[in-house]
């Protein structure tokens, strides 16, 4: 059977580079995505963070004109997760967008964590507002 994936989003009521560049700059991701980071430091190309999972290594998409903020997370054990996410032109300014996949997860832990990254996203609106 196929792993579920759910599609997370905010509109945020700035243009789609402000949120898209607030977003990708490493100092910002301890205000608005605690669900990644508390600490962040730079490594070459990728994050070192200090999440809820312990030290992770985070490498983003390389800078774009289309919004994409897609990253890879190395988890502790050594898996790699890919996250999409997206900073979308919307009517009232920017959607950003991110997708939770479930990749084995209890329902109640996929729940919970697409509950964080609603938190996150909520966050990262509100920051800019």
């Amino acid at each position: 059977m196929p792993e579920e994936s759910r599609h997370i989003s905010t509109v945020v009521p700035r243009s789609p580079a402000e949120v898209y560049a607030f977003a990708r700059d490493p100092q910002n991701l301890v205000r608005w995505a605690a669900g990644l980071a508390t600490g962040v430091r730079e490594d070459g190309d990728d994050l070192i963070t200090d999440s809820p999972m312990g030290e992770v290594r985070v490498r983003f998409a390389p800078d774009n004109a289309f919004g994409v903020l897609d990253h890879d997370v190395r988890l502790p054990d050594g898996t790699v997760v890919n996250n999409p996410f997206r900073v979308l032109a919307h009517p009232d300014g920017a959607e950003v967008l991110f997708t939770v996949r479930r990749l084995g997860a209890s329902e109640e832990d996929f729940d919970r964590d697409c509950a964080a990254v609603r938190s996150d996203l909520e966050r990262l609106r509100d920051l800019l507002t």
